[in-house]
């Protein structure tokens, strides 16, 4: 555990980070570099991607975690499981998904322990978190892969119902999906009228209520932008039903505006956990088409939707869109009782 300071001193750095890597630091560069049996500038594309920073090679900064670490990532390129370039992107994957992870739950920790939420913490508060760490760690890690296992799981079950839909022999095509932007009406004048701490609290509160429908109706939070988020559904009827029910709550928020909502259905390219493509740009500039607490949809989207009778699919005026030329929005309402 950390050496115990004065009442205002902070807890160790070296020890801390020693706490949390789950070892000592006990290799310099070039030992690691050894004992994991790869070339120095694989390990410095494969720490980079991480998003670690540099170090001088005669610094001691790596464990035997670390040492593991590199290790296993040979392995995969040994067995054939990946080449080079496939193992950087899996590792840059990792890193990117985990730095804001990291961030996220000592931030979580800071504003619950700290009197002024926002502020940085007290030398208290940080030796607060530190102790969690310590007699928590071994219920916070398991989490986490459970978590990624979860997601796996879902992710591969996705690639599986993908897969059966092609028919025998035919070649390879891109997966069609529905793909959707919630947008927070006003958000740029808001961010001027709005203290920073009140912003982020509208901002996790609008992630939260998207993230929360679009887990619950069985589609995917593909990333969030602040003001925006971006989600997507291999089921049309899905995407529906998570566009309306965002709008919808959103509406019924009174911490969070009007969103606008606008969805499409065709096909996207999977990248790295996001999506790309025409449909993708569709989608987004479907967004802007909408008034504020609405939806807005493609024809396809519209087409697809047609047979259900708890959706309702209006055309509005066609209109030009840079770089897709002249389309056919929908507005998408649920069908009232009545009019079944």
């Amino acid at each position: 555990m950390p050496a115990e300071g004065g009442a205002g001193s902070l807890p160790d750095p070296k020890e801390i980070e020693e706490l949390l890597l789950g070892g000592e630091l006990r290799y310099n560069r070039v030992d690691a570099v050894r004992l994991a049996g790869v070339s120095r500038a694989f390990s410095g594309r494969v720490w980079r991607a991480f998003g670690y920073p540099s170090m001088p090679d005669g610094e001691v900064a790596y464990t035997e975690g670390d040492v593991a670490a590199l290790y296993r990532i040979r392995r995969l390129m040994d067995d054939g499981v990946l080449d080079e370039d496939g193992v950087i992107r899996l590792v840059r994957a990792f890193g990117q998904t985990m730095t804001r992870l990291a961030e996220w739950q000592v931030n979580l920790l800071s504003s619950t322990l700290s009197e002024s939420p926002g502020e940085a913490p007290d030398p208290g508060a940080v030796r607060t978190i530190v102790e969690i760490a310590e007699k928590h760690m071994e219920e916070f890690e398991p989490l986490v892969v459970h978590a990624w296992r979860r997601q796996l799981a879902a992710a591969g079950t996705r690639a599986i119902a993908a897969s059966a839909t092609r028919a025998p022999g035919s070649s390879a095509t891109r997966p069609h999906i529905t793909v959707g932007f919630a947008d927070m009406v006003s958000f740029t004048q808001m961010s001027r009228e709005l203290e920073e701490l009140e912003l982020a609290r509208v901002v996790e509160r609008f992630e939260e209520t998207a993230s929360d429908i679009v887990a619950s109706c069985g589609g995917r939070l593909v990333k969030t932008l602040g003001d925006e988020v971006l989600f997507c559904a291999d089921d049309p009827v899905v995407g529906g039903e998570i566009a309306l029910t965002i709008a919808a709550a959103v509406k019924d928020e009174t911490e969070v505006p009007d969103v606008r909502v606008g969805a499409a259905y065709g096909p996207v390219l999977p990248l790295m956990g996001d999506v790309f493509g025409t449909t993708v740009n569709l989608a987004a500039r479907l967004t802007s088409l909408a008034r504020p607490g609405s939806v807005v949809i493609d024809e396809e989207l519209a087409g697809r939707l047609e047979a259900r009778p708890d959706f309702t699919a209006t055309p509005i005026v066609r209109r030009p869109v840079r770089g897709l030329g002249i389309i056919q929005p929908y507005v998408l309402r649920r069908t009232r009782a009545k009019d079944r």
